[in-house]
């Protein structure tokens, strides 16, 4: 069963020791219809002008894989497996001024994605390509995560 509320309040949040919020996000990626062809799912913002990966507080209660995976469900809802950590990065908050946050990104590999999610109703998804991805994505920090992402599966699919 998954639960379809997304958890609030920053009561159980995260902070490194120079008090900058730490925040977790995932990059969604599956192969289209089986083949080599990589797609990673975008989402917009609760406002809907911006493109992005899932992402949000790391709580206190949970590892930061089980933040990334719960940041997927809630905003993109999709579940899958996550893997190994992409980086970490220090970035401004574009709504505090001033204030820095430090965000960890992974690669969620979906196995399923759901029609019912806890921010349906406020964000959209879309499945393209790392190239479009790229270009759509509002955050820096997002954009190097992917091209290590791609980097990354690149490598491991020249190996095998």
């Amino acid at each position: 069963m998954v639960c379809l509320v997304s958890r609030t309040g920053r009561h159980l949040q995260r902070y490194n020791n120079k008090g900058r919020r730490l925040v977790v996000g995932c990059i969604p990626y599956r192969y289209k219809n089986g083949n080599d062809e990589l797609e990673v799912l975008v989402i917009t913002s609760q406002k809907g002008q911006k493109m992005m990966f899932p992402k949000g507080g790391w709580e206190l209660d949970e590892s930061a894989e089980e933040a990334a995976s719960r940041e997927s469900l809630e905003e993109a809802g999709v579940l899958g497996n996550v893997q190994c950590e992409l980086g970490k990065w220090s970035f401004k908050s574009k709504s505090c001024s001033g204030t820095y946050h430090e965000g960890f990104m992974f690669p969620l590999l979906v196995t399923q994605q759901l029609d019912l999610w806890p921010e349906k109703n406020v964000r959209q998804r879309k499945w393209m390509s790392a190239s479009e991805a790229r270009e759509v994505c509002q955050h820096v920090w997002m954009k190097e995560a992917l091209d290590i992402l791609v980097d990354r599966l690149t490598y491991i699919s020249k190996a095998t």
